[in-house]
């Protein structure tokens, strides 16, 4: 809570009070990061799929169509891409955790919940 909370001047209320905030923003982002990883395993299965399927077209001369990804899927990449260096083996929880730390992602106070940025 201490690094979170180390931005905060004198006499301003703390925006993390409790480890429930850090626990649940450290775990949205973790879970944004596992999308961004879906959609790229999803892109390179759609490209080795399309590399197949260019090599059977070529024998009939017929043009393949390229699939193009949709504005959510390019959304969870951007989104979800890590801020830290961090190699294939990271767990997301262990890159998201390494985000906060290194304040790369900052918690944001809000009257329902604390997402991360």
């Amino acid at each position: 809570m201490a690094v979170i909370n180390s931005e905060v001047e004198e006499g301003e209320q703390p925006l993390v009070q409790s480890r429930y905030s850090i626990v649940k923003a450290t775990a949205n982002r973790a879970k944004e990061i596992i999308d961004a990883r879906s959609v790229e395993e999803k892109i390179a299965k759609a490209r080795i799929e399309a590399s197949n399927k260019e090599k059977e077209k070529e024998k009939d001369k017929d043009k393949v169509e390229e699939k193009r990804i949709s504005k959510e899927d390019e959304r969870k990449l951007q989104v979800g891409t890590p801020l830290v260096r961090c190699s294939e083996k990271d767990k997301p929880l262990s890159i998201a955790v390494k985000e906060f730390c290194e304040g790369k992602v900052k918690i944001l106070g809000s009257t329902d919940e604390n997402t991360s940025l």
